[in-house]
């Protein structure tokens, strides 16, 4: 790694508890039991205060974890997505195995774990999540494994507004205990409103430029930014670079809060 050209500086903020953006410069690699030939970051833990954690890696040719499932832990639930590059995803969830490439994603039950593999010539960029789930009340109710891609869910405008689009890519189902959505802003969407809720989420920003509301600041973003969002913070977006800002972010939900 060379100098650093000019005095040391980040783009990044970090309020435990709260709210946290983590940029891409100033990330470092962690060593992942199980992951091979894969440069990983942990970007949010509940250290921060969030109730998951989420990854970001780039596998290269033959790199993931084949030989033990990623989150297979009792109780723990994982999703995985391939953001970018031009290698090929082996996923393999409960005995159902399939091979995607760039968009691809996949959900799996508490307990299941995934395995993958790049089982292509190039390098892809992943981001991996877990999180423990949250029994339905009604114990015949268990989510199951779920494959898609992105280019395979239609947009829908996002509350009424035509210039921001939303995408689900689990079952809206209170069988499942969370979510992962896409949300994109035209130049000069926005929210509706300022936002306030139980809820927590963690947005990767994927394309576009944006200013971001969380809590009390006004905070720019862009593609690669990370974004962990606590319980109740106050959160808006718009977008204002010259084309679309769209992240994928995760979404707690179906559950009643406990006492």
């Amino acid at each position: 790694m060379p100098y650093p050209d000019g005095p040391l500086k980040t783009r990044a903020v970090v309020k435990p508890g709260i709210y946290a953006l983590i940029p891409p410069e100033g990330r470092v690699f962690n060593v992942i039991p199980g992951l091979t030939n894969c440069q990983t970051t942990i970007l949010c833990t509940p250290k921060i205060g969030a109730g998951f954690v989420q990854y970001v890696g780039t596998a290269q040719p033959g790199g993931g974890c084949a030989e033990t499932a990623f989150g297979a832990d009792d109780g723990v639930e994982t999703f995985i997505h391939i953001l970018d590059g031009e290698g090929r995803l082996e996923l393999a969830i409960d005995g159902r195995t399939e091979t995607c490439g760039r968009g691809g994603y996949a959900y799996a039950p508490a307990g299941k774990g995934i395995y993958f593999r790049n089982v292509g010539e190039k390098p892809l960029r992943f981001l991996l999540y877990k999180q423990r789930y949250l029994p339905h009340p009604d114990p015949a109710r268990l989510p199951r494994a779920v494959f898609g891609n992105l280019d395979d869910i239609r947009e829908r405008p996002y509350d009424g507004m035509e210039n921001v689009f939303v995408r689900d890519l689990l079952p809206v189902d209170e069988t499942y205990d969370m979510n992962m959505h896409t949300l994109s802003f035209a130049p000069g969407g926005c929210h509706p409103f300022i936002e306030t809720h139980v809820q927590e989420h963690g947005a990767y920003i994927y394309e576009g430029q944006g200013m971001y509301l969380l809590d009390d600041d006004w905070i720019p973003v862009q593609p690669g930014d990370f974004i962990w969002f606590g319980p109740y913070v106050k959160q808006a977006c718009y977008g204002t670079g010259r084309s679309r800002l769209s992240y994928i972010y995760s979404k707690d939900c179906h559950r009643d809060a406990p006492i």
